[in-house]
């Protein structure tokens, strides 16, 4: 161990050596890295679920309620009182555990559920040595590199996106809820395994929704899903969105979370817009950053932010010959690339249930009349 950090060890209080200060503080992030791992072991094995609301607990009895190997759970209730997360008390012979109401309310799958986004933790270091290899030799990492993912992105998808889509998002656009009960046709692209699309073709039977995708596993995943929900009016298919040859078919388009990703973000932009009819509404989600690293320094998220493109939005676009345009291409950017792409009435919009992105909502003009696209 480095001298700076025996002397941080060796000490309870703040240095007032630069050098040792700021050691301090990455010794502070190994142990925040390491129980963000640990708070992804606690999300996947239902821990928390375990733990919320039943006060006091032994290893043994956790391990029992949750169903799981009693050693494992000690040494992980280990990493979670050393590190704060639960309380422990030693005042008779066995330890005894207690997950605090509030921890809980954050990480326990019936609140908050913060749990979910700690996966990523693992699942971008499956890479790491992949990506090492792209530092220094260029190109990318390809979707199918790694492990878990759709699965992750669904969870994930299931609090930013389906949670919010009836009371916060369609609201964003005029008009959309009256239209979807109506009937109306509408294309998500990049859709997963296909949570929001099933979630809106299950409030809306009159409309016709159809999901693209260009990994075949998350597509196979949605058609389950929707099978399981008895829903005929949503279609899913693998392909490549920036090849999309629609002109002037769909209502509405939904992006969640996945332009910044594309191999062509502009090609797939434009797509999108010659897939709308005229006066066709396009509904973006996309991380909330500015487009200037400048900018972001002191923004909550973004080292979170910049390290998922590292690991993964930018990475899988350059495996693909790509833009590689980032998942903190920034608010500035995408306005631009929008309006560039022939889009009309861009705006901006925030919800109070995500911090974490920015959702554009807009049209295409309605005079405008597509070519046929050979």
């Amino acid at each position: 161990m480095c001298q700076a950090c025996n002397a941080i060890t060796s000490t309870n209080h703040e240095s007032s050596d630069p050098v040792e200060a700021f050691a301090e503080g990455l010794l502070a992030t190994v142990n925040h890295a390491s129980l963000a791992l640990m708070i992804s072991v606690g999300h996947r094995t239902r821990l928390f679920d375990a733990m919320r609301g039943v006060g006091w607990v032994t290893a043994a009895g956790l391990a029992d309620k949750a169903r799981l190997n009693e050693r494992y759970v000690r040494e992980w209730l280990g990493a979670m009182a050393t590190g704060r997360i639960v309380e422990v008390d030693g005042s008779d012979e066995v330890d005894r555990y207690r997950l605090p109401d509030v921890h809980a309310e954050a990480l326990a799958r019936s609140g908050e559920s913060m749990g979910t986004m700690f996966q990523w933790i693992a699942v971008l270091g499956g890479v790491e040595s992949q990506v090492v290899e792209v530092f220094k030799q260029g190109g990318g990492v390809p979707y199918e590199a790694y492990d878990r993912f759709h699965e992750v992105m669904a969870e994930e998808s299931s609090l930013s996106v389906v949670a919010g889509l009836h009371e916060h998002i369609l609201p964003l656009a005029p008009e959309l809820i009256e239209r979807l009960e109506a009937g109306i046709e509408v294309l998500d692209v990049g859709c997963g395994s296909g949570m929001a699309l099933c979630e809106l073709a299950q409030r809306f039977p009159r409309s016709r929704f159809t999901g693209y995708d260009l990994c075949e596993p998350a597509v196979a995943a949605a058609e389950r899903h929707a099978a399981e929900l008895g829903l005929p009016h949503v279609f899913f298919e693998a392909r490549d969105v920036a090849a999309l040859d629609t002109v002037d078919h769909f209502d509405l388009v939904t992006g969640f979370d996945v332009i910044h990703d594309q191999r062509d973000p502009a090609g797939v932009l434009q797509a999108i817009k010659h897939a709308l009819k005229p006066g066709g509404t396009f509904l973006m989600q996309d991380l909330r950053c500015h487009s200037r690293v400048a900018e972001n320094v002191g923004h909550p998220l973004c080292p979170f932010l910049y390290t998922i493109s590292t690991m993964h939005c930018m990475t899988v676009s350059l495996a693909q010959d790509g833009a590689g345009l980032g998942a903190a291409w920034g608010e500035q950017l995408a306005v631009r690339m929008l309006h560039e792409a022939g889009f009309e009435g861009v705006t901006v919009n925030t919800l109070p249930h995500d911090i974490q992105n920015n959702w554009y909502v807009m049209r295409k003009p309605a005079a405008v009349l597509e070519p046929a696209v050979s």
